[in-house]
């Protein structure tokens, strides 16, 4: 039984998602007596977010679900800078164009997730550049830098591993915690926000803004970060060959995604069923029960009730309906990814890079020399082998999972 009293806080435990907290005996006293408003920031380096971020989304959504108040601050300003923490290089400069795009599109995510509104617990999006656009530079530094020392910023791991590697970090980039210290303030004071949240690598950024918001206000604010999520085989969560596991549907297609969660690693499947699905836990219990084959029964109920959540209950039927064509009837799907080629023939490496099945020539190679790739469900041994056009479409399959489709037309 969970030592909260909040339902917040249980929930947020029960599921998975706690791992550090900032003062859990009074964040927990707050929650069980009124609507916290809480806040997880998200850059908008990309048009779409990806599976790494999805952590935070539930989160918000867990929120929400609590009967708490979710708001989506959007880095359009913090973006002009770039997050240094757990990279080797600085990020590449956005246009402003570039950044209201990618903020508008990955809005888009989030309506799937949290319902947005003007009710006490409707989630908000907002926009930094709203107040950091605004702040002259010297007020800026008069007024919250004195409250930052160089030694403290100097030892946080974002800075740290990038100076013990002898990468070069911008002073630009440096200034990247004591803004987000003071979006955190900026809310407080002007939302009622009283929690921040995010992963486990942005706790020194969360404790910045805590401290910021008691040294300039005398206002109590807290703090709460997920663990660091990686797959049971230790890799990182949300990284494939292909590349990123993106959210929306214009980056990645449904199937893939149903695709990603469908190949779920066993030891993961209940630790996933918490944090990415509603599925009540007592359920998930019994699906992670599940041994030998039986196993992929919860696989395909976990990419089903994921798929729902970011891309609707159509999409994740149609998956699930070309995942078995695929898979059990050995016939093609239309949410396959696919290829059109208005030559009369394809090269078998070219065909299953341009599919994504491999990543590389040299991986398709080696594929097919350990006798994985096939044609149509016929195994090809020919590394130079050519794909002619004896119909009009085309199934290729990368070892037993990945499939792919090519149209000649």
């Amino acid at each position: 039984m969970s030592q909260f009293k909040s339902d917040l806080l249980r929930l947020l435990d029960s599921r998975g998602y706690i791992h550090q907290l900032t003062d859990a005996e009074g964040l927990d006293a707050l929650a069980a007596k009124q609507i916290v408003p809480a806040y997880i920031g998200f850059d908008a380096t990309a048009p779409s977010l990806h599976v790494g971020s999805l952590v935070q989304i539930m989160m918000l959504r867990r929120l929400q679900q609590a009967g708490h108040k979710p708001v989506v601050l959007m880095g359009g300003g913090t973006t002009r800078i770039g997050d240094p923490t757990g990279r080797d290089e600085s990020r590449k400069m956005l246009s402003d164009e570039t950044i209201e795009a990618n903020i508008a599109s990955i809005r888009t995510v989030f309506d799937r997730f949290l319902k947005f509104g003007d009710g006490p617990t409707d989630a908000v999006m907002v926009n930094n550049h709203d107040w950091l656009g605004k702040l002259g530079y010297i007020e800026m530094l008069q007024k919250v830098g004195t409250h930052f020392t160089i030694n403290r910023m100097l030892s946080f791991d974002s800075v740290r591993l990038r100076l013990e590697r002898e990468q070069p970090m911008t002073f630009l980039e440096f200034n990247y915690m004591i803004l987000q210290g003071y979006d955190f303030r900026h809310l407080a004071q002007e939302m009622g926000v009283r929690l921040q949240m995010g992963g486990s690598d942005q706790w020194g950024n969360i404790v910045n803004g805590i401290e910021l918001s008691r040294r300039m206000d005398g206002l109590e604010v807290y703090g709460l970060t997920t663990p660091l999520l990686t797959t049971a085989d230790g890799g990182k969560m949300g990284k494939t060959a292909k590349g990123a596991v993106w959210l929306n549907g214009d980056q990645l297609p449904a199937y893939d995604y149903w695709q990603f969660w469908r190949n779920t690693q066993d030891a993961d499947v209940g630790r996933f069923l918490r944090l990415f699905t509603d599925i009540d836990l007592t359920e998930i219990e019994r699906l992670e029960q599940l041994q030998g084959s039986e196993i992929n029964d919860a696989k395909k109920i976990l990419a089903d009730a994921a798929t729902t959540m970011a891309h609707g209950a159509d999409a994740a039927l149609a998956a699930a309906e070309t995942a078995r064509k695929t898979f059990e009837e050995g016939s093609g799907g239309d949410a396959l990814p696919s290829i059109s080629v208005s030559d009369s023939s394809i090269a078998l490496v070219d065909a299953m890079v341009d599919l994504g099945l491999v990543a590389s020539k040299k991986e398709a190679r080696r594929m097919i020399a350990g006798g994985g790739a096939r044609i149509d469900g016929e195994a090809v041994a020919d590394e130079n082998a050519l794909i002619s056009k004896g119909s009009t479409t085309v199934r290729i399959s990368a070892g037993k999972k990945k499939h792919g489709l090519i149209e000649f037309c």
